[in-house]
């Protein structure tokens, strides 16, 4: 198992539950508390796909992705997922959990769309796909109302959006 620089796209590649047992490990060791394990080559390709491992208290800055191109397509794999969309001031528009055996397993977000998922159990794993090349987010397609990644209120967000999600369980 390696990142997409060691890949070799001239076999089948088959993922198995050791497989996501191993990248849910390496989630649980980053700071992050995520980690991806990218099927495409590099960041240069025109389709990225990945599997997307996430730890409860891995918090990711709502944001969205302002290319036309750039939909973004989720699919649960094993754990549950809290999926949570915002309008452009932060009012919460949606929320909903992602579980393999639940009633909700996929979801497509638009481009243009303020989103953010967090980890709602230990282990959870989503496949994730979007177009390429791999461009970091601009300041415009960051949420302005929310804190970025490694502030302490990032901490308070993930609280109180973990709690949307509770009575669910």
């Amino acid at each position: 198992m390696g990142t997409a620089d060691e890949k070799k796209l001239t076999k089948t590649e088959f993922i198995t539950q050791e497989t996501l047992d191993w990248i849910s490990g390496q989630a649980k060791q980053s700071p992050r508390l995520r980690k991806n394990y990218n099927f495409h080559a590099s960041d240069e390709d025109t389709c990225h796909r990945l599997l997307n491992a996430m730890e409860p208290d891995s918090y990711i800055q709502p944001h969205r992705h302002l290319d036309s191109n750039k939909d973004e397509t989720l699919v649960a794999i094993r754990g549950k997922v809290g999926l949570i969309m915002f309008d452009s001031d932060g009012a919460i528009t949606e929320k909903v959990s992602l579980e393999p055996a639940g009633n909700i397993l996929m979801v497509n977000i638009p481009h243009g769309t303020f989103h953010t998922m967090i980890s709602l159990e230990e282990g959870s794993v989503f496949f994730e796909a979007k177009a390429g090349p791999f461009v970091p987010l601009t300041q415009d397609e960051r949420a302005p109302w929310a804190p970025e990644e490694g502030i302490e209120s990032s901490y308070e967000y993930l609280a109180a959006w973990k709690r949307l999600f509770e009575s669910a369980r």
